[in-house]
């Protein structure tokens, strides 16, 4: 194995699938979001938010406990509807779940009876792709998320972080044209964290896909981030957006770096700030 493996040169271009969807990005356009309360009241969630996020940007989505982040990235998957409001991938209106939109959540989702090569193919499989060409692509992401060696185990066999790298590579298989992720790392270790922010920052480099990021942590906005909008409290709504002003590749020692400081100590202000509104 190992004399086969290193013959054949490294791919550093994800192998392409047969589609020509439009430019990808992705449109929110005054969409608010409504609940009926178990009182009988409504319940205001997101209110008229709208932004635009440009074809290979990496955005995050910041904000304070129960601000509408994850309903928002819900929403963009269409896992749920507006109240008002339309969102757009790649032109097309958002009007339910489509392989135009790869997920990431927080918890381990994947197939728990099927192996890791099995889960990553599990979408290329659905839409009836050769063999061989599944093969090439599943290949290349375990190359890419380091799980190469893991190809036939099962979930229960691997760790978080190696679960998480499973389903990072799943969603990206299916080549979609935005990769969604709410809060992907927040179960794990700060150790274990800190390897997976490095993993996705060398995947996304690669991928170039563009990305809706929701994390709670400021640190983790700024390391990943192209851009930063700032959420503000109920009713969610985006009160800044900010693009972050650090040169790619990012290391985890530019967390020392005085603009990385500056702007951790702008989004807490910002952060603060509404927290402080809020009582």
């Amino acid at each position: 194995m190992g004399s086969v493996t290193a013959a054949k040169p490294r791919v550093v271009t994800p192998p392409a699938l047969p589609s020509s969807h439009a430019a990808p990005r992705l449109q929110v356009d005054n969409v608010s979001l409504r609940y009926q309360s178990p009182s009988g009241g409504t319940f205001t969630a997101l209110e008229q938010v709208s932004f635009e996020v440009p074809d290979q940007q990496f955005a995050v989505l910041v904000g304070p406990s129960g601000c509408g982040k994850s309903s928002l990235l819900y929403l963009t998957a269409g896992l749920a509807e507006p109240t008002e409001g339309e969102i757009y991938v790649g032109g097309e209106r958002v009007q339910g779940p489509g392989a135009d939109r790869g997920m990431v959540f927080q918890g381990y989702t994947l197939f728990p009876w099927l192996t890791v090569r099995q889960n990553i193919e599990f979408g290329l499989k659905r839409r009836k792709m050769p063999a061989a060409q599944r093969k090439e692509i599943v290949d290349y992401y375990l190359n890419e998320v380091g799980l190469t060696q893991f190809a036939d185990n099962f979930s229960k066999q691997l760790s978080g972080g190696m679960m998480q790298r499973v389903a990072i590579a799943r969603a990206l298989a299916n080549d979609p044209q935005i990769l969604l992720m709410d809060e992907p790392f927040g179960a794990l270790d700060s150790q274990t964290r800190l390897q997976m922010q490095q993993l996705l920052l060398r995947v996304w480099g690669h991928s170039k896909k563009t990305v809706l990021f929701v994390t709670h942590d400021i640190d983790e906005a700024i390391l990943l981030g192209d851009r930063v909008y700032v959420m503000g409290a109920r009713p969610g709504r985006i009160k800044q957006i900010l693009d972050v002003p650090i040169e790619r590749p990012r290391t985890l020692d530019m967390v020392m770096e005085r603009s990385f400081i500056d702007m951790k100590r702008e989004i807490f202000g910002l952060l603060h700030d509404e927290l402080e509104e809020a009582h």
